[in-house]
């Protein structure tokens, strides 16, 4: 199984670059991340998508985007 980069965009993920796994590179998949540190919990949403010129990224959802 290969493995690829996925950066994030927007968000307090914004700029981060973690592995893609090949069973996770699916247009269109969505990921919620939850923020417990120092404060409330704040979650977020992201939807993953692709282009030649930039490769694989997680975008921020925008509100009410998310499920």
């Amino acid at each position: 199984m290969a493995n690829r980069n996925v950066r994030f965009v927007g968000g307090p993920l914004d700029g981060r670059v973690q592995v893609l796994r090949d069973s996770e590179a699916v247009a269109g998949r969505l990921l919620r991340h939850i923020h417990l540190h120092d404060g409330p919990k704040i979650e977020t949403h992201y939807e993953l998508h692709y282009t030649p010129a930039n490769g694989w990224e997680y975008h921020l959802c925008g509100s009410g985007t998310a499920p």
